[in-house]
């Protein structure tokens, strides 16, 4: 049976002197992943590993962030990590570089119509 998304959860995360596009990426991704308290996990039993996490991180430079640490940032579960165009970039006008600001989506899919025994 497919498995179907049961968590949705947004976040953001930024490094304001850095320019460093991973460091917001995680930090976008701990912001989201903190937003949430699910106890229905624990009372459906539902087993961590058996989750499927699609995250999704969209910076100006998706090429420069290391989507294999955000990856292994993620607590549980079997995690994709997706990489975009999007975010914010915002330059210091009195000297190089700038503030980058990420933005994180992160989906879990899980087959609760089975755990349920829901056909």
């Amino acid at each position: 049976m497919a498995k179907s998304r049961i968590i949705l959860e947004m976040g953001h995360g930024n490094d304001m002197h850095g320019g460093d596009y991973t460091k917001a990426a995680l930090r976008a991704v701990q912001d989201a992943i903190h937003h949430s308290s699910l106890p229905f996990m624990r009372s459906l039993e539902i087993p961590y590993e058996e989750l499927e996490i699609e995250v999704t991180i969209g910076v100006q430079k998706p090429e420069a962030v290391d989507a294999e640490a955000v990856r292994k940032s993620l607590p549980v579960g079997k995690a994709s990590v997706k990489l975009v165009k999007g975010g914010l970039d915002i330059p210091y006008p009195e000297r190089s570089g700038s503030s980058v600001i990420a933005t994180a989506a992160i989906a879990v899919r899980y087959d609760l119509k089975a755990k349920l025994g829901i056909s």
